[in-house]
């Protein structure tokens, strides 16, 4: 039975817009999850767990009144729905909903589902990966490892009688390390994960991942200072796509560009990245952890092209950001669970691969910095100004990768970083991470090429 077929939908969305209102939707969800967590040499913490509930939704007049509940009853959703009207002031009359249709997912293709696999097998791969980052060097001093994983079915349904009901399974699983060696501390970090089943660790075991992490820890104990100062610089396609997330992908959220606060506000049909710049933002690739075949509002996802040849096309959109925008969704309205609103956020956001060979784009530079995985940061989308961590970086001298440095830092201006890139590698490499946003996390993953900025301001040593 599908997970909207034990009450009357519409009876429920009636009831939310008896006070009128543009549109109405509920959301509701069934899931399951587990964590596991090993610290300090030992399982830290096992938990496992089940969640039912349903948030509703009316938007009139530009604002949104939102109410959940785990009750899931059609008594307690016609109760909460009519809370919800309660609040909606001078709504328009709402005629009827509208012809239903039905749609069902079942989800990507996943060969081991956490749902089917024992929770002991579980905390076995967790202790392997611990006992082997533990193992690893004497110079290790902690070591982190968590796995969770999540099953999910949803079903929303709303005032234009468009009835979705989705399942959602993912993984993710995470090693950390910190080394010291006299004064000197460093840390790495390596995760893995996706809308994947437990058959991810056919390819890649836990020992590797732990393995990644601990050896990027250590190396970096012997790592000089990292130069300092205006120079090239290299983004290896491994680095991850913090830097189009964060940079970019912000400020071309529909919410964010239309309200002022984004630097990309009002410059649709306007050039914003070099015409070897290609931003897409695409929640249909198959298994990526942003992925899914309908958003949390019941819009198809879809591959939206951003920025083409460097000029802006479009923002993403969720229904609300939309209807105030006078076009459709693009399919990017996304919530952390039934108890938090829809609200405009990235899925899987890439710089599409270009036309140079990553090692040609190396042996290009003179002298510069190579970055091979980036960390976290900060970025004001307002004006586009960020900063972002380099925790594993290389000098190149002579168009050669040589030692590894640490400590260094990207300092610029998204727009302008974009209008400096001049060359796009071939290869396309994938991150994963948890977007936060408004106080909600979702799932995302964002990717790039190998990329050549010119100029950028690289923090670290200037003595160097």
């Amino acid at each position: 039975m599908g997970i909207l077929e034990g009450f009357d939908p519409a009876r429920v969305i009636r009831a939310a817009l008896v006070n009128g209102g543009e549109f109405a939707d509920l959301f509701l969800e069934d899931s399951r999850s587990a964590a596991i967590i090993a610290e300090e040499g030992h399982i830290k913490s096992v938990v496992a767990g089940r969640d039912r509930g349903c948030g509703i939704r009316v938007i009139s007049n530009a604002k949104t009144y939102y109410a959940y509940t785990s009750d899931t009853t059609e008594g307690g959703l016609v109760e909460l729905a009519s809370i919800v009207a309660g609040g909606v002031r001078d709504g328009v009359e709402f005629a009827d909903i509208g012809p239903v249709s039905k749609s069902v997912a079942k989800g990507f293709d996943i060969v081991k589902p956490p749902a089917t696999v024992p929770l002991e097998q579980k905390i076995e791969l967790v202790t392997r990966a611990d006992k082997c980052a533990w193992g690893y060097d004497k110079r290790v001093k902690q070591a982190r490892v968590s796995y969770g994983d999540g099953f999910r079915r949803v079903g929303i349904f709303n005032s234009l009688g468009e009835w979705t009901e989705e399942e959602r399974s993912g993984i993710v699983f995470v090693c950390s390390v910190v080394t010291a060696e006299g004064e000197v501390m460093q840390t790495g970090y390596e995760p893995l994960g996706g809308i994947v089943g437990l058959e991810i660790f056919d390819t890649t075991t836990p020992e590797e991942v732990a393995e990644i992490a601990a050896k990027r820890a250590v190396t970096m104990l012997g790592a000089r200072r990292a130069p300092g100062g205006t120079m090239p610089v290299v983004l290896s396609s491994e680095a991850g796509g913090t830097m189009i997330h964060e940079a970019v992908g912000h400020g071309l959220e529909a919410d964010l560009a239309l309200n002022n606060l984004s630097v990309y506000g009002g410059k649709i049909g306007e050039r914003v990245a070099t015409d070897v710049v290609t931003v897409v933002d695409d929640g249909t690739i198959a298994n990526k952890r942003g992925s899914s075949f309908f958003d949390d509002e019941a819009t198809p996802t879809k591959r939206n092209v951003l920025v083409e040849n460097g000029i802006l096309k479009s923002y993403m959109a969720d229904r609300l950001s939309a209807m105030k925008w006078g076009v459709e969704s693009t399919g990017n309205g996304r919530r952390q669970s039934y108890q938090h609103r829809p609200i405009v956020r990235m899925t899987n956001t890439l710089i599409l691969p270009g036309v140079s060979d990553p090692e040609e784009i190396v042996k290009s530079i003179d002298s510069g910095l190579f970055v091979k995985k980036m960390g976290g940061g900060q970025v004001n989308t307002v004006n586009g100004d960020f900063v972002f961590e380099v925790t594993e970086g290389y000098v190149v001298e002579n168009g050669q990768v040589g030692e590894m440095v640490r400590g260094a830092t990207l300092t610029g201006n998204g727009p302008e970083v974009l209008m400096k890139i001049d060359m796009v590698g071939t290869d396309l490499g994938y991150g994963i991470g948890t977007c936060g946003k408004d106080g909600q996390g979702v799932p995302v993953s964002d990717a790039q090429p190998t990329l050549r900025i010119p100029e950028i301001v690289v923090g670290g040593d200037v003595s160097s």
